[in-house]
């Protein structure tokens, strides 16, 4: 019961992520949103409302006592840092240079690293099932972010640099989090590492230097979106599935988030929608069946606890 709610869990929070990085791109194209505001206000207020429901519905001690052991304090200011605005950064960093479908198919270079991480360190050794779910999720993404044309890799260095990463980045944030999640609540450790990447972005460009009163009902509520459910659930549910899974399973399973950014900009947006792109579509859903059907990978493939 554990597994499958992890990989609800995870799922759930990939789609969020997926269609709030729609909803984004509509706030950068239509009303003007700056990328470096975006992220850190939603990163500031989403952790604080991780926090809130921690303290309110859960052992509210957590929230202080994380910071009370300094190898912990250590830890969390690194994930918060390295891991939670990385990620954020280096992928909208590598859109701003290139584009998204280059840029999420290099974050979702994260699985292979995490696996390779995994060999080199001797944690887990590679099967038959490891090789046919990262191929399945390579192929798909790449069908499905290029529509089957390499031409579109032909992006500028920076785009390709910010975009590799990016798939470190994930990949530090998969594997990081798991033993601080073995002694603290997922609410505060995700919370706290938003408001950490949050606070250290703000010396970029401050939250508070925005003119919002000008914006439509709309955006308002596309922005509440982003913050709830494409930042706070998502990256909460992402993390809180780790408890249950092996990282190299989150962030596999994490790869149907492409493929939730590009229904909704089909459905939604209205933009147009390959052949090859239904193509990797089909490669990433199958990906997901062969993982969630092979129960026993949690046990054969587990990182040590080190």
């Amino acid at each position: 019961m554990n597994r499958k709610k992890g990989i609800v869990l995870v799922l759930t929070g990939a789609v969020f992520w997926g269609i709030g990085g729609t909803v984004s791109k509509k706030l950068f194209d239509s009303y003007e949103i700056d990328v470096d505001w975006l992220v850190t206000t939603r990163l500031l207020l989403a952790g604080f409302l991780l926090l809130s429901i921690q303290f309110f519905t859960k052992d509210r001690s957590q929230v202080w006592r994380v910071w009370k052991t300094k190898r912990i304090a250590v830890q969390l200011l690194i994930f918060g840092i390295l891991g939670m605005l990385a990620v954020q950064y280096t992928y909208m960093a590598s859109i701003q240079h290139g584009n998204a479908a280059v840029a999420t198919l290099l974050q979702y270079l994260a699985p292979v690293m995490i696996i390779i991480y995994s060999i080199f360190r001797k944690h887990m050794v590679l099967t038959r099932n490891d090789l046919l779910t990262v191929s399945l999720a390579l192929v798909g993404c790449f069908f499905l972010l290029t529509n089957g044309s390499i031409s579109q890799l032909s992006v500028p260095t920076p785009a390709i640099v910010w975009g590799v990463l990016s798939g470190v980045a994930l990949a530090f944030y998969t594997l990081y989090a798991v033993p601080l999640l073995k002694q603290y609540d997922s609410l505060v450790i995700v919370g706290w590492a938003m408001i950490i990447g949050g606070l250290a972005l703000s010396f970029i460009h401050p939250p508070w230097q925005i003119e919002l009163k000008l914006l439509p009902v709309e955006a308002y509520l596309y922005l509440v979106f982003v913050i709830i459910f494409g930042t706070m659930i998502a990256f909460w549910f992402y993390i809180e599935s780790l408890q249950s899974l092996v990282p190299k399973e989150s962030s596999l399973l994490g790869s149907i988030e492409p493929l939730a950014a590009v229904f909704t900009t089909v459905f939604w947006l209205k933009e147009p929608f390959g052949l090859f792109q239904w193509v990797g579509t089909v490669f990433i859903l199958i990906m997901i069946v062969v993982l969630a059907l092979n129960t026993s990978s949690t046990s054969k493939a587990g990182l040590k606890d080190n």
